[in-house]
């Protein structure tokens, strides 16, 4: 009688067990997209059927912040650009846990001229007026091969701030890549900027 009562009692464990086993094996399988934090939401779709890409509507509410960079401003105090990066929910952890950025991650990156001025903290410049965006997304499986925007393991888009469903480049190797050859060994992205993903 003691030993029915006994693995009676266990049952709840074992309920939770499975539970969590379940959990590990439908994150667990390879390259495939990147997963939501909320499982019950799908991602916004961000490339179409031929690899246009095109900047997600809620990203800032939406998606995980990176980080932020300051370009110095040539000759003068400040910064004349203000980079904000942000990326599809899950990646932070995914990239932890595989040591790369995985299939289906999208990054965001915001550009805006600066406003610079004296504070009481010293010179400080702040984004002032959106220039537009740098869409990436990672493709492992080379799923546009004809398109001219994807390639080196991603598909890349820059996007004026009027239009955020229309990109301006035409050709990565020119428009894109050129900027990103110094950080070609952390797949083509300057990831030291990035606390989150130290």
């Amino acid at each position: 009688m003691k030993l029915v009562a006994r693995v009676a009692s266990l049952a709840p464990l074992v309920g939770i067990a499975a539970f969590a086993l379940a959990l590990q094996s439908s994150v667990v399988d390879g390259e495939s997209d990147v997963r939501m934090s909320r499982a019950d939401e799908k991602p916004e779709a961000v490339v179409d059927a031929q690899g246009h890409l095109r900047v997600p509507s809620n990203y800032r509410a939406d998606y995980e912040f990176l980080g932020t960079w300051a370009i110095a401003a040539d000759t003068r105090a400040g910064s004349k650009e203000i980079h904000n990066v942000y990326a599809r929910p899950g990646t932070i952890a995914e990239s932890h846990r595989r040591g790369r950025f995985p299939a289906g991650t999208v990054l965001v990156k915001e550009v805006y001229e600066t406003s610079t001025a004296p504070m009481t903290t010293g010179t400080v410049s702040h984004a002032q007026n959106l220039k537009g965006w740098f869409v990436m997304v990672k493709d492992s499986n080379n799923s546009h091969p004809g398109n001219s925007l994807w390639g080196d393991g991603w598909g890349w888009s820059w996007f004026d701030a009027g239009n955020p469903t229309k990109t301006t480049s035409t050709a990565y190797k020119t428009d894109c890549l050129p900027c990103h050859v110094p950080a070609k060994a952390t797949d083509w992205i300057y990831t030291s900027g990035y606390p989150a993903l130290k």
